[in-house]
């Protein structure tokens, strides 16, 4: 997809051609980088960035595990993020990636709140990753990691050599997604997204106990399903659950919620997207499209 014209890099707006980073950069060597993804959504009136705040959040938070600093206030990084998106008059959906990496700093493993670091912003219209109608996911055999080795609730740009060993044998595999099972053989995430599995009209997905990352639009899902008095349970789930369920689904900023029709070859339910899973894409999208006044408060106006 073409990317902006205009890039946010370290405080100066300036087209992509000139942001440029020396061979010499940390983050290209030890994948020293923190990032988020956010979408915005253009309604046919206004472009809506969702839930910005609670990104930014996460964004400062992800550095801190490993003591990276990111050395501009939210304010200044909200703002920026905004302004990516009117310098380049985007006036259709599009995903924001901001980040943050470890400069020039040599190859010493002793990264302290004192290396120095660069904050970049850039932008690109963007639909949907995967099809609405339902993909394939199959279980493989790579584990997701846990805490015991690198923190999971850290975005950092080293932990998704994980997510791409994964995709790569679920490609291979023939599947359109992969699923992880965490350290003890349970279902963690898929390698961009959170899974939940419906039963008898409950949602439930694995806890962060599991190495599931905290998403925000897995928390987006689990305060939808609750004011909609539909029971939300985080536990542990066995592989063997996943196709005994009535429905599974996945989220994410990328992905938005996508119905999961059938796991490692086997298809769930009717094997196509359940009545639950069809109500939280309902309800996500109007949401996301300002049509849900009880929602406004995670949306931030463009223009």
């Amino acid at each position: 997809m073409p990317l902006s014209k205009f890039v946010w890099f370290d405080g100066k707006f300036m087209t992509l051609d000139k942001a440029k980073v020396p061979i010499t950069t940390h983050a290209i060597h030890y994948g020293t980088s923190v990032f988020e993804g956010i979408r915005a959504y253009w309604n046919g009136e206004n472009l809506f960035v969702f839930r910005l705040n609670d990104h930014i959040k996460r964004f400062r938070r992800s550095g801190k595990f490993y003591d990276i600093s990111l050395n501009f206030s939210d304010k200044i990084i909200s703002n920026a993020i905004i302004e990516i998106c009117k310098k380049n008059k985007i006036k259709k959906s599009c995903y924001i990636r901001p980040f943050y990496f470890v400069g020039d700093y040599g190859i010493n493993l002793h990264v302290t709140e004192k290396a120095p670091t660069n904050v970049a912003i850039f932008i690109f219209p963007f639909g949907d990753l995967f099809n609405k109608n339902g993909i394939t996911a199959g279980v493989v055999s790579w584990r997701k990691f846990s805490d015991m080795s690198t923190p999971p609730q850290a975005k950092m740009g080293g932990n998704y050599l994980n997510s791409i060993i994964a995709t790569q044998e679920a490609k291979r595999n023939g599947y359109d997604e992969a699923i992880l099972l965490d350290h003890n053989g349970n279902v963690s995430e898929s390698p961009g997204e959170n899974i939940f599995i419906v039963r008898e009209g409950q949602l439930i997905t694995p806890p962060l106990s599991s190495s599931a990352l905290n998403g925000i639009t897995r928390d987006t899902v689990i305060k939808i399903a609750k004011n909609l008095d539909i029971e939300v349970i985080e536990t542990e789930i066995a592989r063997s659950e996943l196709t005994i369920s009535d429905e599974i689904f996945l989220t994410g900023t990328a992905a938005e919620i996508i119905p999961v029709v059938a796991v490692d070859r086997k298809q769930i339910a009717s094997g196509k997207p359940g009545d639950i899973t069809k109500k939280m894409m309902k309800e996500y999208t109007g949401i996301v499209m300002n049509k849900n006044s009880d929602y406004h408060h995670w949306l931030t106006r463009v223009y």
